[in-house]
């Protein structure tokens, strides 16, 4: 059997969609679930129970910390692990991944597929040996050993990026990544101060474990980017709001015959 952990922190709404999922959906190929909460001050502890899952609280968040109690918590060999605004789609999602597993000894961890990138990476064959960051893990749907994770913990001091930080590094171990045609989405919608919040981390991350270095003329040139873009769009959108307009004035003077 599979244990699915879900992250989460207020989002008691999606939460309980992602629950009715599993619960209605796929009975037959999970046997626990598990909310991991990072103090919520909303109804998903209530949401939690009312599915029958697990409810942990985990006070101090990080990304590679909230994954490895994730690990702790499961029970069962393979372990599915989603974001709270995440959910799976396809009916087979779970057999596929379980599938893969009995398939592949070796194999460390699983990327399911939820957008563009994945299944360009997918269908054109492209290993995470290649591309660890558009074919390694992510953790917003992804499958994961539980017993290669018991040998090399995901580390809690990176600000992001511990899932493709522990796909780099048990690549190098001799495992396996691989990808599962099992398909979920990922609907979410990120205010500013958490889109700054993540760029602020993924800045740092990309730094740490990619070596993106930034210089002063690259953030320059991003400020100057960005500034053109709004402006650019404000014109766009006022031209067609314009538009809009117009062709509204010309419709009420002009209507056609009704059917």
């Amino acid at each position: 059997m599979v244990s699915v952990v879900i992250r989460n922190k207020n989002q008691a709404d999606v939460l309980s969609f992602l629950l009715k999922n599993l619960t209605g959906r796929y009975s037959d190929d999970i046997d626990e679930i598990i909310v991991i909460d990072n103090l919520s001050t909303d109804s998903s502890k209530k949401v939690t129970e009312k599915f029958g899952a697990r409810f942990v609280t985990i006070k101090n968040f990080s990304f590679g910390g909230s994954a490895n109690v994730c690990a702790k918590e499961a029970k069962n060999p393979i372990i599915v692990i989603f974001s709270a605004h995440s959910y799976p789609v396809s009916h087979d999602f779970f057999k596929l991944i379980k599938t893969k597993f009995q398939e592949n000894s070796n194999l460390a961890g699983l990327r399911c597929l939820h957008q563009p990138n994945d299944y360009k990476n997918y269908i054109n064959n492209i290993p995470a040996r290649q591309d660890p960051n558009k074919s390694g893990l992510i953790f917003s749907g992804a499958a994961f050993s539980r017993t290669v994770w018991e040998q090399h913990p995901f580390r809690e001091d990176v600000p992001t990026f511990e899932d493709k930080e522990w796909t780099v590094r048990v690549l190098k171990a001799g495992y396996d990544i691989d990808f599962v045609p099992s398909i979920f989405a990922y609907d979410i919608k990120r205010s500013y101060k958490q889109l700054f919040f993540r760029f602020k981390n993924d800045v740092a991350g990309n730094y740490q474990l990619w070596h993106q270095d930034i210089s002063f003329w690259n953030a320059l040139k991003g400020l100057i980017g960005s500034v053109f873009k709004i402006l650019k769009s404000f014109l766009i959108e006022l031209w067609y709001a314009l538009l809009r307009f117009i062709f509204l004035i010309k419709f009420i003077c002009n209507k056609p015959n009704k059917f």
